[in-house]
């Protein structure tokens, strides 16, 4: 009898465990791909790499921005998502004029948490100082009424977003 009392307290407290575990791990591999994408950009493989796929008249099909996601999505964690993987690269000339702020995210209409921001694609060039983030929208569960969600998103259903950030300067490279 007390078992049966205890045993859905008990198996909750077991599922908000496993889900903060399984948040952590996602947040750990979303800063180890971003330290990843950002080495390839501060050895300048993302500018000589990147540059862009046109078709037969020149009408450009895939754009740098869209090559360098397409990388960085190969290197995430299989659990992970591409559809849900955000990128965003800024460079100055000094640490003081790259953009750190926070975008606020905004979704299209269907809430299908398809976030329509446009974000930056400027992975500078020799000496500059560069910022790489991945945002990553996580789809949590509400357990019993534990709920991780990120509350100040107006977002249906129970989602967090997942930023990892590498700010470095990139060395001399060859073009």
């Amino acid at each position: 009898m007390e078992f049966a009392i205890a045993a859905p307290f008990l198996i909750g407290i077991l599922m908000a465990t496993f889900e903060i575990i399984i948040l952590f791990l996602a947040q750990a591999a979303l800063e180890t791909t971003a330290e990843g994408a950002a080495r390839y950009v501060l050895t300048g493989q993302a500018q000589t790499n990147f540059t862009g796929v046109k078709d037969s008249n020149g009408k450009v099909i895939t754009t740098p921005q869209q090559q360098f996601a397409a990388y960085v999505c190969t290197q995430m964690s299989s659990f992970m998502s591409c559809n849900n993987l955000y990128v965003d690269v800024n460079s100055g000339s000094d640490y003081t004029t790259v953009d750190l702020s926070v975008p606020q995210f905004t979704f299209d209409a269907t809430n299908n948490y398809k976030v329509t921001n446009t974000f930056n694609y400027n992975p500078g060039t020799q000496g500059q100082i560069v910022a790489v983030r991945l945002f990553y929208i996580w789809s949590v569960t509400s357990i019993f009424g534990f709920n991780i969600a990120d509350s100040t998103l107006t977002l249906p259903g129970a989602h967090r977003i997942l930023i990892a950030t590498s700010v470095s300067k990139t060395e001399v490279y060859t073009s």
